[in-house]
């Protein structure tokens, strides 16, 4: 499927006093046990299906990579909101969790990973050029780089804002 690239400079807008980034994955440390690690990696979908049907939730939107090594990059609105998913007895989380650590963990079949970080509104910089919208831009909102966001410097400096609505801008289609 074909995403719009836009041309030219764009940076994001959290519109927050601080973003929460949580980084999941999993690794296949035993390949050829295909069964084992397609049960493992079936739940991570429902997760995501469920926590886009519930804008409440706190997540913002997420990238996710696929290989021996699965990456998931989120964004959340704090870690209160993550914790509350991740110890939800109602939300697709626990039960596969509790599945894997009864069933899998330990055997060294599959491999397992979280990072969370509390990132200050201050303390993020990004930019995207010729690119479709990815990442935080893609969560928050996408905006064009202009005063004030114009060098890593004054990204980095900014303090936190209201999220402007994303303007539209030109784009190519890939």
């Amino acid at each position: 499927m074909a995403q719009n690239v836009f041309s030219g400079r764009y940076t994001a807008e959290p519109g927050r006093e601080s973003v929460t980034v949580f980084l999941i994955g999993m690794r296949a440390n035993r390949w050829w046990k295909v069964g084992t690690v397609g049960k493992i990696a079936s739940a991570m979908p429902r997760m995501l299906q469920h926590l886009a049907g519930d804008p409440a939730s706190g997540m913002l939107g997420y990238e996710q990579w696929f290989g021996r090594t699965t990456v998931l990059l989120s964004y959340w609105e704090s870690p209160e909101h993550l914790r509350k998913f991740a110890a939800d007895r109602e939300s697709p989380h626990l039960e596969p969790w509790r599945r894997f650590m009864k069933e899998t963990s330990g055997s060294g079949d599959v491999g397992v990973w979280h990072e969370t970080y509390q990132v200050p509104a201050s303390g993020i910089e990004v930019i995207y050029n010729g690119m479709p919208l990815f990442g935080l831009a893609k969560a928050t909102a996408h905006v064009p780089v202009g005063a004030g966001t114009n060098t890593a410097k004054q990204r980095l400096r900014r303090s936190a804002r209201p999220s402007p609505s994303a303007a539209p801008a030109a784009s190519v289609t890939q």
